[in-house]
Parts: C-alpha cells; sequence; structure tokens
C-alpha cells in the first residue's frame, strides 16, 4: 500500500494518471485476497477500526485518479 501510494501520487503530481493507475493495480490481488479471507467487521473494535481504515485508504488512494462511482455496472 505504501509503495502504490507513493508512486500514485508522484504520477498524479506529474499529470500521468496511466501510470498512476498502473501503480494502483498491483493492489488488486491484494485487495481481492483481502475480502476472500479476512472479516471486516470483526467482533475486536480495534481490529475492525484498522481494517475499515485500510479500506478508507485505499478507496482515497484510487479517488485521486478516478471517480469510480461514474462506471455504470
Amino acid at each position: 500500500m505504501n509503495q502504490a501510494e507513493k508512486e500514485a501520487g508522484q504520477a498524479i503530481q506529474n499529470e500521468d494518471f496511466s501510470t498512476a493507475m498502473l501503480s494502483l493495480s498491483v493492489l488488486r490481488e491484494p485487495v481481492d485476497s483481502f475480502f476472500e479471507g479476512v472479516l471486516v467487521n470483526d467482533e475486536d473494535q480495534a481490529v475492525r477500526a484498522n481494517r475499515l481504515a485500510l479500506l478508507a485508504r485505499i478507496r482515497a488512494a484510487t479517488d485521486q485518479v478516478a471517480d469510480f462511482s461514474k462506471i455504470v455496472g
């Protein structure tokens, strides 16, 4: 996450949105695995808060590159 955010942020500063998306695309497999193997709403509030914070961080990183709410389907 740290590396992808850093690379995407640098690309965005350079208005190179293709490279920014490519930088974030490396998160696809880890994010898929996260949702397949992790219960986000864990009973432990601290664990839940950490997991939700991670998801918010991923969303914030991708929102810098594109407005994915505009994608239909």
